[in-house]
């Protein structure tokens, strides 16, 4: 058993990626120390495409447990069940920078778990879920073109904090979240007490900046614990089934897809939908007629994401006739209702949300 172990020292405490002692049956297994918060994250792949699958299907689970803080949990429930809402949050932050960076095609089953192990009440252990899970794919031999650093960024008393810990929060006018490569940024999650635009570039600018030790270290893992990348060859795509969608659709699509009032243009798309399916499976077998059926419906999707995304790209034309840079009518009217304490009534478009509150009077 082998233990590979590298570190550096990032906004003033030591982060730490390890492998080999823990794990051996995933075929990627990292933990990342960082402070004193420590969490581990494992990866497992399938070799074999589950039948009729045709996307990614990658699961990640991030674990919090209070034994991880030194805790019991109190109060009549004396054991944890469901994730809390901050992992599930977490379990997405983590999916969202590393899912694009699979090969397009790539449609075997990857399930990555990260559990937290310990906690110091100083670090921010949701970070940590991205490179540990970035490492462990790096070093497994699951095709994945990373790694990918994570870095947090608050903004206290006018300056940008890298990696602030949770007294820091408390202060901060920023919660700020990116995850990136060596030379792009791939995620940004954030929330801000007015900051202004070119404050919020700074950050991101700074927060890549920051990440780029992660990467680092992360590197420095690969090249000494890594895997042979298993080979995959891209399916060549089979263009038969959209050339005969084509032919049947015409121009009725684009006819039906651009229309002001969405019910109208749903209505009058789905309508083309309906014919253009039966018309394309019409000609089949009767044992047939059920994959003919989802072969067209596949074909028909593809061409309309094609003819919205292509409209907006080359000729600046959004399916309600809008530009790229115009916005819904907007509107708001207070005191709708008469007896409410309040109400409110904000329109976007042909989106609405009526809202209504009532408190005592003492």
């Amino acid at each position: 058993m082998q233990v590979h172990r590298t570190e550096t020292t990032v906004a003033g405490r030591t982060m730490t990626l390890e492998t080999g002692r823990l794990a051996e049956q995933a075929q990627g297994a990292v933990l990342v120390t960082y402070g004193e918060s420590v969490v581990l994250a494992t990866v497992v792949g399938a070799y074999e495409v589950r039948e009729g699958t045709d996307f990614l299907p990658l699961t990640v689970d991030y674990e919090e447990k209070m034994y991880a803080a030194g805790k019991i949990p109190g109060g009549f429930i004396k054991r944890e069940s469901r994730p809390s809402e901050a992992a599930i949050l977490t379990s997405r932050l983590t999916d969202r920078p590393l899912r694009p960076l699979f090969p397009k095609g790539y449609f075997y089953e990857i399930q990555i778990m990260v559990t937290v192990l310990s906690v110091d009440m100083e670090t921010d252990p949701s970070m940590l879920s991205i490179i540990g899970s970035s490492a462990a794919l790096s070093i497994s031999d699951i095709p994945f073109k990373g790694p990918v650093g994570a870095a947090r960024v608050g903004y206290v008393n006018g300056d940008y904090v890298l990696n602030p810990t949770y007294e820091q929060m408390a202060e901060s006018k920023l919660d700020m979240m990116i995850a990136g490569s060596r030379d792009a940024v791939l995620m940004v999650e954030a929330g801000a007490h007015e900051l202004t635009e070119e404050q919020m570039l700074e950050a991101v600018k700074f927060g890549h900046a920051g990440l780029q030790s992660s990467l680092e270290i992360q590197e420095q893992l690969i090249a000494v614990a890594a895997k042979p990348k298993r080979a995959f060859e891209p399916p060549v795509p089979d263009t038969s089934d959209g050339d005969k969608m084509r032919e049947i659709l015409g121009d009725r699509l684009r006819t039906a897809l651009y229309n002001a009032d969405k019910a109208t243009r749903e209505a009058a798309t789905d309508e083309v939908r309906k014919e253009a399916v039966a018309a394309f499976a019409a000609d089949a077998p009767e044992d047939e007629k059920a994959a003919m059926t989802a072969k067209a419906e596949k074909a028909f999707a593809s061409i309309m994401k094609s003819e919205v995304r292509n409209a907006i790209l080359d000729r600046g034309l959004r399916p309600d006739g809008r530009g790229p840079k115009d916005i819904r009518p907007i509107s708001v009217e207070v005191g709708v209702l008469p007896r409410t304490h309040g109400s409110g009534l904000f329109t976007r478009g042909q989106t609405q949300v009526l809202t209504i509150c009532s408190g005592h009077e003492r």
